[in-house]
């Protein structure tokens, strides 16, 4: 076992009704004024926004506001929401909604605070040394950024998608309830599901070495994510399933499933965020089309690891029969596994490959995944 360091400063409340006491969770941290950011109409429709808002006033918390996030969330609505926060003279940033509403909070953070943009942070022109407190109530589980520092976002001018992030931006307080959950369409259920695999499975498949504790973390998040998936596209509103599946997202990129372990990766991430700067294909999608072709060109890098996971999560015998098996999961809910399936043609491949290749410099594995490496993966994705 590596040596480590853990700490999640993030406070956690998981569970029925818990939106309603968002106010009183500010007021006693002593908030006056929040920046509340969310995405589409829907948390007006499905009630949720009249239940926030409600729990502010009743706690004499003032607030702003920002819609309109979108998916694979954009830099121009980033520094819109901070410029307004500046304005506003908030004291926090209260994020609604899933991921890409959760990542933006992140970079409306440092930027209001810096009082810069917030690509700034991406090309070295400015520093994160400072960010408002962040509070989220998620409403879609995924991505794990209500427990972790980093963020993902797409410039728009330059088609590039790149991640981010600072120990600063780890949100003070996310509040988890399932049933929030319980309207996310099949889609975006499904492609929760592949990126909460991915964020555990990528370690698992590149790590040099580490516990077999974690090897177990892993393989049962896995399980829970695949079972808990099976269960929800059938009946979305079994609680127990959509609470399993939401912590499950959370433990997957808190942090907790990479300690002790050595040489650690996110190679599909960085192949997946090349597709979606161009493609602007929802990022579980785009995933699922990534990791079995990157398993089969990766596969002989690591078999042990391999070998085990068809073992453990299949029940297979062999490494092809293990990645067979997950991307026929991946097929039986519906999220594409090819790029046709998506409708990315040969004539992207080349701009996809520089994209992906620029976040692979900025990770440091450049010297793994040449632009010639991540031109075959893109292959085994036809």
């Amino acid at each position: 076992m590596q040596n480590f360091e853990f700490c999640v400063p993030t406070r956690i409340i998981f569970g029925r009704g818990k939106e309603e006491t968002i106010g009183e969770v500010l007021k006693n941290d002593g908030i006056k004024k929040v920046l509340m950011v969310y995405g589409s109409h829907s948390i007006k429709k499905n009630g949720l926004y009249k239940k926030v808002t409600k729990s502010l006033k009743e706690s004499g918390i003032a607030f702003a506001e920002y819609s309109g996030i979108k998916s694979n969330p954009r830099v121009s609505d980033v520094d819109k929401a901070a410029e307004l926060a500046r304005n506003e003279d908030v004291d926090a940033i209260l994020g609604v909604g899933g991921g890409s509403v959760m990542d933006s909070v992140k970079g409306i953070s440092a930027a209001s605070k810096c009082n810069c943009n917030v690509w700034d942070f991406y090309t070295q022109k400015a520093e994160i040394n400072d960010a408002f407190p962040i509070y989220n109530i998620v409403t879609l589980a995924a991505t794990a950024s209500e427990m972790n520092s980093g963020f993902v976002l797409t410039n728009e001018e330059t088609s590039e998608k790149l991640g981010n992030g600072s120990p600063l931006l780890y949100p003070k307080v996310s509040i988890l309830n399932p049933e929030l959950t319980f309207t996310v369409p099949k889609d975006y259920t499904a492609y929760g599901a592949v990126d909460i695999i991915a964020h555990v499975l990528e370690g698992y498949l590149t790590r040099t070495s580490g516990p077999d504790l974690m090897n177990m973390y892993i393989e049962s998040i896995i399980k829970t994510v695949i079972k808990t998936t099976e269960i929800i596209l059938i009946n979305p509103e079994d609680y127990d399933a959509r609470a399993e599946f939401m912590w499950s997202a959370t433990l997957a990129l808190n942090g907790s499933a990479k300690t002790g372990m050595d040489g650690i990766s996110f190679p599909n991430h960085m192949v997946e965020h090349g597709i979606s700067a161009i493609s602007d294909i929802a990022h579980g999608a785009g995933l699922s089309i990534v990791i079995p072709a990157w398993m089969k060109w990766y596969k002989s890098k690591n078999e042990d690891q391999f070998k085990r996971f068809a073992k453990e999560i299949f029940g297979k015998d062999t490494i092809d029969d293990g990645i067979k098996s997950l991307e026929d999961w991946f097929r039986s809910i519906e999220s594409p596994v090819r790029l046709i399936d998506a409708g990315i043609t040969d004539e992207t491949l080349p701009d996809i490959t520089l994209k992906s290749h620029k976040q692979a410099l900025k990770w440091g594995i450049d010297k793994e995944y040449s632009a010639e490496a991540i031109s075959e993966i893109l292959q085994f994705a036809k």
